[in-house]
């Protein structure tokens, strides 16, 4: 029998609902055709790593992200400026 491999934004949704705690395990079971002990895993899982998302590590891995995206856009820029010139000098040489 093959696994099911559910979609991360169906995890996030059915694992939402189960910290809402508007329904009972076998009521989300029933709606969304998953067991009820992985959605208790799944649930569990949010609440293990929700730190994770105001940590200062996730913050400096935004900003550097940007310092290398700002990097890259240079790069390009001086790239595209020295492709100008030498597309310039080719038609000056003929």
């Amino acid at each position: 029998m093959q696994r099911k491999n559910y979609p991360a934004d169906f995890k996030a949704k059915v694992s939402l609902e189960a910290l809402r705690e508007q329904r009972t395990m076998a009521e989300l079971s029933g709606a969304f055709s998953v067991h009820s002990t992985m959605i208790s895993r799944w649930k569990q899982h949010v609440l293990d790593n929700l730190s994770v998302l105001f940590s200062e590590k996730n913050k400096n891995k935004d900003h550097d992200n940007e310092n290398l995206i700002a990097s890259l856009y240079q790069q390009i820029g001086q790239l595209k400026v020295e492709l100008d010139w030498l597309k310039k000098k080719s038609t000056q040489l003929k």
